[in-house]
């Protein structure tokens, strides 16, 4: 990639994030304004920022997103194994998955007014320096969550990792898609060569996000189930 190429891919990316900030700070505002609405209406509130992060960063980056695999997902709840490459996947997936919630950092709920926010969004916190406590966080609350016909998406990595690697999965995903007798979908795409794991530069080009199969919880292991996902995940990356 030339010089002049990255030159202008910075200033690009510069652009995108004055509107990017606006259009968080504003619909966090209105979220958490709106937080006596039902939980699927707000968060349909709360995801239209989302919706429109996604819009901007075409507009100013010219990063655009096609999905495939759409058939594959289930009306009802499921839980979503997705590998992590970059912020792109909070942003995209809660929008597109919802009603959806999301296994996070516990951190992430003490950022002023974004944070109360996603609060509302009834996420399930953990502390990733108390994994015992996390697991259990994850299936209890969890299992509410899918009960009420919900979707919870988890990154088994438990981290971001480069665009070129896949990490290791944990189990709890599909511990829970059993506990709560509910479906597996495994979810792979490349958002790491266009939104970067660090740092603010945007790369033009097209996010493919591809939703596979229906894993069945119920005739498989939690590991048998998270390694077939991960086989997928990295089949569909390379």
């Amino acid at each position: 990639m030339s010089t002049h190429k990255i030159i202008f891919y910075y200033l690009r990316s510069l652009l995108f994030y004055p509107g990017f900030i606006t259009i968080i700070v504003a619909t966090s505002l209105l979220t958490c304004a709106l937080c006596f609405l039902p939980f699927a209406m707000l968060q349909k509130v709360a995801t239209s920022g989302n919706y429109l992060v996604m819009l901007w960063l075409r507009i100013t980056c010219g990063v655009k997103i096609k999905v495939s695999g759409v058939d594959n997902l289930p009306t009802g709840p499921c839980v979503i194994l997705s590998n992590h490459q970059s912020s792109w996947e909070a942003f995209f997936m809660q929008w597109y998955f919802q009603p959806a919630n999301f296994i996070l950092k516990r951190e992430l709920l003490w950022i002023p007014l974004f944070g109360w926010a996603l609060h509302f969004m009834q996420p399930i916190p953990i502390q990733r320096a108390e994994p015992a406590k996390a697991i259990r966080s994850v299936l209890k609350e969890g299992t509410r969550r899918l009960q009420r016909g919900n979707r919870v998406v988890i990154y088994p990595e438990g981290t971001r990792t480069n665009k070129d690697q896949l990490g290791e999965f944990k189990t709890s995903g599909a511990a829970l898609a059993k506990r709560a007798k509910v479906p597996v979908i495994a979810v792979a795409h490349n958002s790491g060569e266009h939104w970067q794991r660090k740092g603010l530069l945007k790369i033009p080009g097209t996010i493919h996000m591809q939703i596979g199969p229906v894993i069945d919880s119920s005739q498989l292991s939690a590991r048998d189930i998270t390694d077939h996902a991960r086989n997928w995940i990295a089949s569909r990356i390379d």
